[in-house]
């Protein structure tokens, strides 16, 4: 019952890119009406970096902290962006502090690896690391748990459509920089893709069926910037 109502609550939840896009939206409408002379929104304009924050938070909580990276890196670059546009710092007393994003990502994609592998054995959690290159990975667990994706100038595949699920939903947290990750899963699979995009795309790319469970079987979690993150069959 405990896993039942879990699930339903996910799949109620508004996604990251939902939400995500909703601003991208709002930014536009407040643009549109301080271009066009209608109303003067320089001033809303100056916190829209704020509302980046909120985001990338909000993808972490909405996640179970199992996305972190890029939620981090967003929510970094966008403070400091917003600290800025307040006059309480100049751009050129941070610029000397961006290596710090560097090591918060490698961070993250570390400490949400081993958080997850602490609560599955080794069989039931896959992790690939795609960088400059490409990586193909296939499970056949009978209680498959999640996995952690990464392709950095790369893709990364993950062939899920001979695994059992017993606790559900599982989660893949997936990171694409520059490159490109999918995730194959039996066709009948609810799936929920809930991943930060900023400059790219997440999808899932199945045909729609005319009847769909509100269980969700697998919570595909992540970030994705200047790439792709697709669930296919």
């Amino acid at each position: 019952m405990a896993t039942e109502t879990k699930s339903r609550n996910l799949g109620r939840r508004p996604a990251s890119q939902t939400i995500f896009g909703a601003l991208v939206v709002l930014i536009g409408v407040l643009l549109l009406l301080d271009t066009t002379g209608v109303f003067d929104t320089g001033a809303l304009l100056t916190y829209v970096p704020s509302l980046f924050v909120l985001v990338a938070l909000y993808a972490m909580v909405a996640s179970e902290f199992r996305n972190v990276a890029g939620p981090l890196v967003v929510a970094l670059l966008a403070g400091g962006s917003q600290l800025v546009a307040l006059g309480v710092v100049e751009f050129a007393d941070l610029a000397p502090l961006w290596p710090v994003f560097v090591i918060a990502f490698g961070l993250s994609v570390v400490l949400a690896r081993y958080r997850a592998r602490a609560h599955t054995v080794p069989d039931d959690y896959v992790s690939a690391l795609a960088l400059f290159g490409g990586s193909e990975k296939r499970s056949t667990s009978k209680s498959f748990a999640g996995a952690d994706l990464t392709a950095l100038f790369g893709g990364a595949e993950l062939d899920l459509r001979d695994t059992e699920l017993t606790d559900r939903p599982a989660q893949v947290s997936a990171t694409a920089l520059f490159g490109g990750i999918d995730v194959v899963v039996p066709r009948d699979w609810n799936v929920r893709v809930d991943v930060l995009p900023v400059f790219g795309a997440a999808e899932d790319d199945r045909p729609r069926r005319e009847e769909e469970s509100e269980d969700v079987d697998l919570v595909v979690t992540g970030f994705v910037a200047f790439g792709g993150i697709s669930v296919t069959d």
